[in-house]
């Protein structure tokens, strides 16, 4: 695995190289933001599973993609495609859109190329599997761009937005899912001030979506989770966008701990609360909020900050992975297929039955990492 410090402005969180510098998949090390901004080049599976498990890669969608790059890069080298799929799928076994994509390049690669296992490196299946990892990216990039249209008119003039954990290009093909909303926000003239909760206890927020705003020359700044009671109390807040990793039948949203908070807080001041996801993140299989079995992670993350303790050894800690926010706090969902306004179970049954043509992970729950 090669490091390249200075990636420039258009470094994108993937990318795919063809000979001779390839085949390879560039990824820009997220671990290392934003102290610093180096690429990752993976030249074969291991180093990509490596860079997967080290969340050097990370984000629903964008592991999506990662792993049906993976596949493609087994085929393009020769390797045995299914092994290879294999370690990639486990990699993250809790990542429901790895495994998705992996299988998407699988399946493609296995019909073109006659079955899986070693092949001749100019076998049709390499071509297959990478043409649909190049169909996923297109696909989360069009999405992306179409929940930035639509959430777009939600959002007032000279807006003051507030944020919570990553949603932009770091964990998407495209400029993501709330973030491409308050992008285009920016970039229509609208967005006044952006507030970045600093998402504890990963500090999301802090390390990542400030880097992104910064980079996109956003007016921003990043704010302790505990302090946006107050902040909409000064009346300093005009909308709250968040992602999503799930929505259930009923219009509850599964979302990084601290969204619910947000909703409450948004009710009492009246300030609109906007959830941005795609329409895969829908699960018409999951009937309502409580149905969704709650990950609690290790006590370290929240009794030390980047590896130094700041509590007591041995003190306990309640560290719950995501929250759920029930449909009744939401003002609308937007998707790529429009703006849901009120949230109901109707309307999501409606959207689901919309969504057919869209092959998407619905069988897990993806917690971000």
């Amino acid at each position: 695995m090669v490091s390249t410090a200075g990636t420039g402005p258009d470094m994108a969180a993937l990318r795919w190289h063809d000979p001779p510098r390839g085949p390879a998949i560039e990824l820009l090390d997220q671990t290392r933001l934003p102290a610093a901004e180096e690429s990752l080049l993976c030249t074969d599976v291991p180093q990509l599973v490596d860079a997967i498990r080290r969340l050097v890669v990370r984000g629903a969608p964008l592991l999506g993609v990662a792993g049906a790059f993976g596949v493609a890069l087994a085929a393009a080298r020769g390797d045995d495609v299914e092994a290879a799929a294999a370690a990639i799928a486990g990699a993250r076994p809790t990542a429901v859109n790895l495994g998705w994509g992996v299988r998407q390049a699988l399946a493609a690669y296995a019909a073109a190329a006659g079955g899986v296992g070693p092949v001749p490196v100019n076998n049709p299946g390499a071509q297959a599997a990478l043409a649909v990892a190049r169909s996923i990216a297109a696909d989360d990039a069009a999405a992306s761009a179409a929940m930035a249209r639509h959430g777009l008119s939600l959002v007032p003039a000279g807006a003051r937005i507030l944020t919570h954990c990553n949603t932009g290009s770091l964990v998407s093909a495209g400029a993501g899912t709330a973030f491409a909303v308050i992008l285009a926000a920016h970039q229509a003239g609208r967005l006044a001030r952006l507030w970045i909760d600093e998402t504890r206890p990963l500090l999301q927020g802090a390390r990542l979506t400030a880097w992104e705003a910064r980079r996109a020359g956003l007016p921003h700044a990043v704010l302790p989770d505990g302090a946006a009671a107050s902040l909409m109390a000064a009346g300093a807040v005009d909308l709250v966008l968040t992602g999503a990793d799930r929505i259930a039948a009923d219009g509850s949203v599964a979302n990084k701990v601290g969204t619910y908070s947000l909703a409450v807080l948004a009710r009492h001041h009246n300030v609109p609360f906007v959830v941005v996801a795609p329409v895969s993140t829908v699960d018409l299989d999951m009937p309502d909020g409580a149905s969704i079995i709650v990950e609690h992670r290790s006590a370290e993350e929240v009794t030390s900050v980047a590896g130094q303790p700041v509590a007591p050894p041995g003190t306990g800690a309640y560290n719950p992975a995501f929250d759920v926010t029930p449909p009744a706090l939401l003002t609308a969902i937007v998707t790529e297929q429009g703006v849901m306004q009120p949230v109901t179970a109707g309307n999501l049954r409606v959207l689901g039955a919309a969504q057919g043509a869209v092959a998407a992970p619905q069988a897990a729950f993806y917690v971000e990492r």
